[in-house]
This record gives structure tokens, sequence and C-alpha cells, in this order.
């Protein structure tokens, strides 16, 4: 039994990690992460050099990957097709990202007290001189708690809100957050749909400049 006890007790430090990252890195120790930790994750990384080129650096693709993202700079979170969401996600697969457990009052948009160093740590990370300027997303996602209507329009607020806070309290320019949400239909622990770690909002360095930059 204490052995067993030993491992319940693991996973649950397992999951109150509040940050992971794409390489399946989990930042261990304090809840709310560093705006240096956040910066390390979404600075651009360096082209490989390999035996072929990737979409990234194929400028065909770069044009078209910039032509989409201009369509939805400054849209209304839910005024985004399925269709553009699941674009998003597929251009936003391969760039720099970094999953933040940012915690909301039940049923609600409003951030928590005790996620509002997180939040403040991503402020501070987007105007970094080195990610000034560039296009970000910003997605909801939610547990499998609740109907599928309910867990999209609570991920897209969510979304907003944050996009809101970084606009307003820390200046970034509102057209370089893209905001958007996908309920409960990508979710990060698909064993365990409750579990806390599905509640997140994932921020995506694009890598793209706005045209007023």
């Amino acid at each position: 039994m204490t052995r067993f006890n030993k491992l319940i007790g693991l996973k649950a430090i397992a999951v109150s990690v509040a940050l992971s990252m794409t390489a399946g890195l989990a930042l261990a120790g304090d809840n709310n992460v560093t705006a240096g930790q956040i910066l390390d994750a979404l600075k651009p990384k360096p082209p490989t050099r390999g035996l072929s080129t990737g979409p990234q650096e194929d400028p065909a693709a770069q044009a078209k990957e910039a032509g989409f993202l201009n369509t939805v700079r400054n849209r209304q979170t839910r005024s985004l097709s399925l269709g553009e969401r699941e674009q998003i996600a597929e251009l936003a697969s391969a760039k720099p990202k970094i999953d933040l457990e940012i915690q909301f009052d039940y049923n609600s948009a409003d951030i928590a007290k005790t996620s509002i160093p997180s939040v403040q740590a991503l402020g501070k990370a987007l105007s970094d001189p080195t990610l000034k300027g560039s296009t970000f997303v910003v997605a909801g996602h939610t547990d499998v708690i609740g109907s599928d209507p309910f867990n999209q329009d609570l991920s897209e607020r969510r979304a907003d809100t944050i996009k809101r806070y970084l606009v307003e309290k820390f200046g970034i320019t509102g057209s370089d957050l893209v905001t958007v949400g996908y309920g409960k239909t990508k979710l990060k622990d698909t064993v365990n749909g409750a579990d806390p770690i599905n509640r997140r909002v994932q921020v995506v360095n694009m890598e793209t400049k706005s045209a007023s930059k």
C-alpha cells in the first residue's frame, strides 16, 4: 500500500505541473511560469539544413500563410469558421508554442487570481524585443465536461480575455494577436478528457511580422 500511495502522490504532482512544452518537457516547481521560460519556448527556431526544404522555407508557402493570417487579423473570435479554425491549427502545428495552464473562475472567462502572474509573464515575454511585432495565435481549450456549444463559446471567451489583458496591460498590438477557440476538440490528454491539463491557453508564435512593422 505504501508504494501504491507513493505512485498516486507522484501522479498528483505531475498533474499539477502548470506548463508543458511541445518537446514534451514539463517545468517543475512554481505553478506560475516565468517570462524567460515563455520567451525561450516562443523564440523562432533556427533553420535546419537538410536534403529537403520544409514549407516554412518556401517563399510561396510563406506568402500564402501570411495572406491567410491577414484575413483573420482583427476578426471577432466567434466569427471564425470551422475551416478557418482548422487552418490556423494546421499552420500552428509546426511553430514555436507553449501551453499555459491558466485557470479561470468557474464557468467564467475571468482569470483566476492565482493565474494572473502567468498572464503577466506572458505579457512581458511578448513585449520582449526579440518577439515584439510578431503575430501570435492565442488559442483557448477546455476539458470535456459540458456540451460542445458551451465549451466552444467558453474557449473563445477565454482566449478573448487573454488578448484583452495583453492589449490593455502591456500595450500589445491587437492585430498581432489572433484569437481562436477549440472547445474540447483538441484535448492535450485524450485518455482523461476531464483532466485539468486540458483547460489551457496555447500561445503560438506564427513567426510572421504584421504589415505595420
